[in-house]
């Protein structure tokens, strides 16, 4: 392999990292144990070496430009990888530590997800978790995201999925709103009920609602009684409160169905599910703290 840094320009890289991280080269050069100006003629030779201009400088502070932050992601997670590679080969490292982010729709956080964190931390009380909860979507390099949780696979190709679960749908009221409104019989009869839609972030427009008939799925778009946006358990509150009924996965309202809270519609129309997948960037070695809550999360 031909030999493209020396131990200057690998110097250089872990000053800007440090001042990417710290937001100031003179707290850079604090961490480091040098002097500001060092720590800014190291930052010269990279840009120099580079032919970009990494940081926009002014007399107050520094900033990282847009080729600068995407360099900086990337240099970061590089010498992370170089420091894990040492304390594996080294034995100093025999347990996951480390930062580690991680975003995920609000359905399957709260009734999923947080619970096996609780339970990861506990095998592993080094490791930091950061989780974001949210149905919008995340760019990893941007964002500086591990991994994320989704319903769809990526379109993009440097990503890696694996299938969670296939989410198993319910169709529920509350029982103050049929005492109210009366059972539908049938998917014909939905149109004349306060159907609880839900708006996807990432496309603007309702989630249509799917069952089985005959053997074949079908979809209905419902009415638009009530439409809740960001957060998915919206309907399902919306829902328990007696304001309609709401198309949504059971697991996220087994509880409330099995106090009789809510109640079940149209069960011979069940069985309709939807995926949800765990999804990282494809990389050839992946952080021992990344790849072992990849291992603890997967069936």
């Amino acid at each position: 392999m031909q030999r493209n840094f020396d131990d200057v320009q690998l110097g250089s890289i872990e000053l800007f990292v440090l001042a990417g991280e710290q937001g100031s080269f003179t707290a850079a050069a604090a961490v480091a144990g040098v002097t500001p100006a060092a720590v800014s003629r190291s930052i010269s030779r990279l840009e120099e070496r580079l032919g970009v201009r990494l940081f926009v400088r002014t007399t107050r502070q520094i900033r990282l430009t847009d080729g600068g932050q995407a360099y900086f992601e990337q240099c970061r997670e590089a010498l992370s990888q170089l420091v894990e590679a040492e304390r594996e080969v080294t034995g100093q490292q025999a347990a996951p530590a480390g930062k580690l982010r991680i975003s995920a729709p609000t359905p399957y956080a709260h009734s999923r997800l947080l619970e096996r964190l609780a339970a990861f931390r506990l095998l592993y009380p080094e490791v930091q978790v950061e989780v974001h909860i949210s149905n919008r979507n995340i760019d990893f390099a941007d964002e500086g995201y591990d991994l994320a949780v989704r319903g769809r696979l990526p379109q993009d190709s440097t990503l890696v999925a694996r299938k969670l679960e296939d989410a198993a749908l319910v169709l529920v009221a509350s029982p103050a709103y049929l005492k109210r409104r009366g059972k539908p019989k049938s998917l014909e009869d939905l149109a004349g009920h306060d159907c609880i839609q839900f708006v996807l972030p990432s496309t603007g427009r309702m989630v249509p609602w799917t069952f089985m008939r005959d053997g074949e799925k079908v979809e209905l778009a419902g009415s638009d009684a009530v439409v809740c946006a960001e957060d998915f358990l919206g309907i399902n509150t919306m829902a328990l409160h007696g304001g309609g009924i709401a198309h949504t996965y059971r697991f996220s309202v087994e509880r409330e169905l099995a106090s009789g809270e809510l109640v079940e519609l149209l069960p011979q129309y069940g069985g309709c599910t939807r995926p949800f997948f765990l999804i990282y960037p494809h990389a050839r070695h992946l952080p021992l703290r990344v790849r072992s809550l990849v291992d603890f999360l997967l069936p």
